[in-house]
């Protein structure tokens, strides 16, 4: 059976962290793959979705069954982006396999819409949120109702900074 996971995740991510938050994402892909899925999606966005298209696309160069859907808000996204940040974007753009882009222009609701989008399709959703507010908050809550289980990674990094109580249960 083919399960899919979608991601979420806070656009500013610590520098300091980036790099065991990356090793961390590299063993949850590890854990998921065993259990059967196959089909990733991520929101297009800066910082946690695109550590996560390119940790995936790392993935799929050893398991080349591995699909990632990059579904995208609004197709104006990038427009006000660094030249460094759209040339990455464009990487994982041209990598990805199929490509949803849910408003042809930004909109008040386009943000909400694609994460309910990938969420609504997901077994899974790997977060990285540290915040109570905010549109990861607002996509983990969604997750969460809808049952699809929730892997929030800030909960590991509190524990790896000494901050939290030692859990760390995935699955």
């Amino acid at each position: 059976m083919n399960f899919t996971c979608c991601f979420t995740g806070h656009r500013v991510l610590p520098a300091e962290q980036i790099e065991c938050l990356y090793r961390e994402l590299d063993r949850v892909l590890d854990i998921l793959i065993r259990s059967g899925v196959s089909d990733f999606r991520v929101g297009g966005a800066l910082g946690f979705d695109t550590l996560a298209a390119l940790c995936v696309l790392d993935k799929r160069r050893v398991c080349p069954h591995l699909r990632l859907e990059l579904c995208i808000p609004c197709a104006d996204q990038a427009n006000a982006w660094s030249d460094s940040d759209r040339q990455t974007y464009e990487y994982i753009r041209s990598q990805a396999d199929k490509v949803t882009v849910l408003s042809e222009k930004y909109t008040r609701g386009c943000m909400h819409r694609r994460n309910r989008y990938m969420v609504d399709g997901s077994d899974y959703c790997v977060a990285y949120c540290t915040a109570d507010k905010g549109g990861s908050a607002y996509t983990v809550n969604y997750a969460k109702k809808k049952g699809v289980k929730v892997v929030d990674l800030a909960l590991y990094m509190k524990k790896e900074n000494g901050d939290g109580d030692g859990e760390n249960i995935y699955f």
